[in-house]
């Protein structure tokens, strides 16, 4: 419960005694329990108050308190029920509408809550709770539709019909979790009048090396008193704790401050008051210690900070020195609301709760990291972030993994401890090789994967042409294939930019050696200048010869459709060979790899069954079926003369074939 976890006492003005006086004794009593922070119990004496008043104004003020209990008790669906019967009843203090909203974002209910928080700017336009409350429903809306990858389990083993919350680890192996529980048979053992659980004490459960959690046991009497005790935290080495309590101070009051043990053995010493105000009467809690021990992060409502509940830190020079005088954590993370529940990350950032900060209802967890001098925080979504209370985060020191607290819908009781991690990106490569030509899938190619990462990793298709790879994120790749008989190929893919786990599936078409091969090189009409959009295609043949295929010759050739004479179709085909040989040995291939020849308009395309199958997924191109050869007398029959451009433009290409598999290399023979 929300007073439970922040551990203090609110206090509120008494509302206006009746005008008898057996009513304004009844209506005292309960405004001592309420100013005394007895919540639970002031519940009843309100609701009895209630039923024995006539004064319309004195009912909806008695109302109006009810609700405010249930709203410091968390009862949040009890709070919008009385908010609401407020309202109804016409009462005339505005912050039924701002609670009654925030009820209702915690209910998940939005529409309803806008419309309260727009009622609610109405009435009292400078106060920007209600603008936070509003970018808080379209907040929830778009975090629920747009989810991280978190996942947030509950921890049955720890869990209780009680609340049970604030993890922390009680060793640094992980292997003990240390928690807060309210469940019955506490060290009081008794009923705690502000929020009608038991008084709270700090438990443990040890993991096994089977995975299985013990039943969860108390900590000594060395901590837990018949008082509360709760959300504790440890030191790197699992050997100093620190946790909340409340005791008795000097001047006899009950105080919220937080205590300090040390491991004796393997139980902890007496707890010791670790003094960080000068008196000692200032509540203080949540404590959160950084890993080189030298800050201390906790929660006080002291005057002089942001809101209600702030973050303070306070510093000192050795692990061992005294603490120094605490400092207020900026407005960039303290609010007028309440942030609580610090957790300082060995990597510098720190976490909190906060019912301030733009979020989904209820303490969302966040994230806060200095850049520079400044602190930027971030709400880390939904569903580490539900539409009620989440709060109390413990991480494993480098892994997004860990515990948290939470009342969301799925909690067993109250506040119950969840597990969440972060699981890592993973992307899985399907890869299937296949014939160029005919489609067929090569078993037996030697495919080798290679990754801007400095992956290098070779494998050989099974009988069915298929492969896996194990791809890593951010990462760019190229794929090599090569067998016997077949021209070695190559596929890019990257798996930069990708958020989310991926199975990914790629052909690698294999040519083969005898087959001649489309180079994709554009030309102005009659000319035979190589055009900026054929730069992507060459390159790709560089790469080919250069890296994928060192020890090939080929043949480049130039052909042409029907349409102009033979003769100048001839010149111009070998004009156009000659330009793309041209290329290649200004970009560093041996020039002795290379011949080209002019075909003109003797040799018209075949479609191969690979290029009718990508033909018939594009518009227009559907009637180009396997084997088709682009004659004269086929295209002249063409119904239309769309139909017979794009033929013409397949005849109009240039291929290169494999003339040799023997070439060495110049820069290898040098070397001999």
């Amino acid at each position: 419960m929300r007073n439970l976890k922040i551990i203090g006492i609110i206090l509120l003005i008494a509302i206006t005694a009746t005008s008898t006086f057996a009513q304004r004794k009844k209506i005292e009593k309960a405004d001592n329990a309420f100013n005394t922070g007895r919540y639970f119990e002031a519940i009843d004496l309100y609701k009895f108050a209630y039923g024995k008043v006539d004064d319309k104004k004195l009912e909806n003020e008695l109302i109006f308190q009810t609700a405010l209990c249930y709203r410091y008790i968390d009862e949040v669906r009890q709070a919008g029920i009385w908010f609401n019967k407020a309202i109804r009843r016409g009462i005339e203090n505005p912050l039924a509408y701002l609670y009654h909203a925030d009820a209702l974002l915690a209910s998940e209910e939005y529409e309803e809550a806008k419309q309260n928080y727009q009622e609610y700017k109405k009435l009292v336009p400078d106060d920007n709770r209600a603008i936070k409350g509003i970018e808080s429903c379209d907040f929830a809306i778009k975090a629920t539709e747009d989810p991280t990858r978190h996942k947030v389990t509950p921890m049955y083993f720890f869990n209780t019909r009680e609340s049970d919350f604030a993890p922390c680890f009680g060793r640094d192996d992980y292997s003990i979790v240390y928690f807060t529980t309210a469940t019955e048979g506490t060290t009081g053992n008794e009923i705690n009048p502000v929020t009608g659980q038991y008084y709270a004490d700090i438990y443990q459960s040890r993991v096994d090396r089977k995975g299985e959690w013990s039943d969860p046991t108390p900590l000594g009497e060395t901590i837990n008193t018949e008082f509360d005790e709760g959300a504790p935290c440890t030191n790197e080495k699992a050997n100093t704790l620190y946790f909340t309590a409340i005791r008795e101070n000097k001047d006899g009051d009950m105080v919220t401050q937080i205590y300090q043990s040390k491991k004796s053995g393997i139980d902890w010493g007496e707890a010791q008051l670790v003094q960080v105000f000068e008196s000692d009467s200032i509540m203080v809690a949540h404590p959160a210690i950084s890993s080189d021990e030298l800050q201390l992060f906790f929660v006080s409502d002291k005057s002089g900070g942001q809101g209600q509940k702030d973050i303070w830190v306070t510093k000192r020079e050795s692990p061992t020195g005294s603490w120094g005088a605490p400092e207020n954590l900026s407005a960039q993370i303290n609010t007028k609301g309440n942030e609580v529940f610090p957790y300082m990350h060995k990597d510098g950032t720190l976490y909190f709760a906060s019912d301030g900060h733009i979020g989904m209802g209820g303490l969302d967890l966040f994230m806060a990291r200095k850049v520079g001098s400044q602190w930027e925080v971030t709400n880390m979504g939904y569903p580490m972030n539900s539409s009620r209370d989440d709060f109390g985060i413990v991480f494993e020191r480098e892994l997004e993994r860990g515990y948290m607290s939470s009342n969301r819908e799925d909690s067993k009781g109250m506040d119950d401890v969840f597990q969440f991690a972060l699981p890592p990106i993973e992307f899985k490569l399907l890869l299937t090789v296949k014939n160029e030509k005919t489609g067929q899938t090569i078993p037996d190619a030697s495919i080798n994967l290679i990754g801007s990462d400095g992956t290098n990793e070779i494998k050989t298709s099974e009988a069915d042409g298929t492969l896996n790879f194990a791809l890593n994120p951010n990462t760019d790749y190229r794929l090599i294939g090569r067998k016997g008989g077949f021209l070695a190929g190559g596929v890019k893919l990257s798996t930069k930019g990708l958020t989310e786990s991926k199975d990914i599936e790629r052909d690698l078409f294999l040519p083969p050696n005898d087959e001649p091969r489309l180079v994709k090189v554009f030309y102005d009409f009659g000319k035979w200048d190589l055009k900026p959009e054929s730069m992507v295609a060459l390159e790709e043949l560089v790469q080919i010869l250069r890296d994928d295929n060192p020890n090939i010759t080929i043949e480049l050739s130039s052909h042409t459709d029907f349409r102009g004479s033979a003769e100048a179709n001839q010149e111009l085909s070998e004009k156009r060979a000659k330009s793309v040989v041209e290329f290649l040995i200004l970009y560093g291939i041996d020039a002795e790899r290379l011949t080209f020849v002019g075909y003109g308009e003797e040799r018209p395309k075949e479609i191969t069954p690979r290029e009718a199958e990508e033909y018939a997924k594009m518009p227009n191109y559907d009637f180009l079926k396997t084997g088709i050869v682009l004659t004269e007398s086929y295209i002249k029959n063409l119904p239309t003369e769309q139909m017979k451009e794009i033929a013409h433009s397949l005849n109009r290409r240039t291929e290169f074939r494999v003339t040799g598999t023997d070439y060495v290399p110049r820069i290898r023979r040098k070397n001999k």
